[in-house]
């Protein structure tokens, strides 16, 4: 999810009275809440932070064991350094450490939650696995669950208690599980409608306002396939079926070029849903890699990686024979 998201669940999670068991409480459930985040700056080729996002630090060893501790000891080294400065008021809550530990649980375990929502998916298990998760139960940007939140934070500290918190909370749990469900329903309309697909892969990408359409996507035996549900339309099917794309990752040539360069061995541990494109020009092609989830005209020139191969004798002579 974007970071305006997660700052506003863990600001939510702070209005229920939460903030006020603790000095910096409010810090350490907003903080806590983007603090997997920072795996964006590790690296520094283009593709090796989009390679490891979302991996360890959105991880339950990484961001929810680790992290909160190392987040909680930080800001109690500054309120001490604070408070040695007389920068601390007089009528400031106490510090309780305890309370910043468990503020910091809290406010991370919310990021992983969050981010298995959307088709971006999540490296729930990393380090002990690679495998990505994902629901499908929200748009990477949600303009409901930004305006749910954002109305029971200003009304709590409006009417100063936690309850508007609470109850926008509360909406928001069951906004991501009716969302999921309907998720559910289109992978299983999809297995129902002609031409009767067993796909390996499915993802179900929510729209940003009208939540409950899908944009289906999914891969069988090398081809991927793309298509339409919405619940009010058909309950049981899908529609608007796009031509079939072939994802070529069985091709000879695209498995040379898979193990090329860095730059495509980060993008391809990164995608989901690979698909490669081919130019050849006499001996050498140009393979370049994309993913399905992401191959709309105004994202597909971000989101791809490519590699030169020079053909062998063989391939360049069957090459030259057949463009003849």
């Amino acid at each position: 999810m974007d970071n305006l998201t997660h700052s506003l669940v863990g600001w939510a999670l702070a209005e229920t009275g939460l903030k006020n068991r603790t000095r910096k409480g409010l810090v350490a459930c907003v903080l806590a809440a983007n603090m997997p985040d920072i795996d964006v700056f590790f690296g520094w080729v283009p593709w090796a932070p989009l390679a490891m996002h979302r991996g360890f630090t959105h991880g339950l060893v990484g961001g929810v064991l680790v992290m909160p501790l190392m987040l909680a000891g930080l800001l109690w080294l500054l309120d001490r350094w604070q408070a040695a400065r007389g920068r601390i008021d007089d009528g400031a809550l106490p510090m309780h450490f305890g309370w910043l530990v468990t503020l910091c649980y809290l406010g991370a375990l919310t990021h992983p939650l969050l981010d298995l929502q959307n088709v971006y998916a999540v490296q729930l298990m990393s380090p002990l696995s690679d495998r990505w998760f994902h629901t499908d139960g929200l748009f990477i940007v949600s303009p409901w669950l930004l305006a749910v939140l954002g109305l029971g934070i200003w009304m709590a500290r409006r009417k100063r208690n936690g309850v508007p918190t609470l109850a926008a909370l509360a909406i928001a749990f069951v906004f991501i599980l009716i969302n999921i469900g309907i998720s559910r329903m289109a992978g299983d309309a999809l297995r129902m409608s002609a031409p009767y697909p067993a796909p390996d892969r499915v993802f179900a990408s929510p729209e940003p306002l009208l939540f409950w359409r899908r944009d289906m996507l999914w891969r069988q035996h090398g081809i991927i396939g793309r298509a339409q549900y919405d619940p009010l339309r058909s309950l049981k099917a899908v529609y608007d079926h796009q031509p079939p794309l072939p994802d070529k990752m069985a091709d000879p040539l695209v498995r040379r070029a898979t193990i090329a360069t860095h730059d495509v061995r980060d993008f391809l541990a990164w995608s989901q849903m690979p698909f490669a494109m081919i130019e050849q020009r006499q001996c050498i092609a140009r393979v370049t890699f994309g993913d399905a989830r992401f191959a709309a005209p105004a994202m597909r020139e971000n989101f791809n990686a490519s590699a030169m191969i020079v053909l062998s004798k063989a391939e360049c002579a069957a090459a030259t024979v057949s463009n003849h």
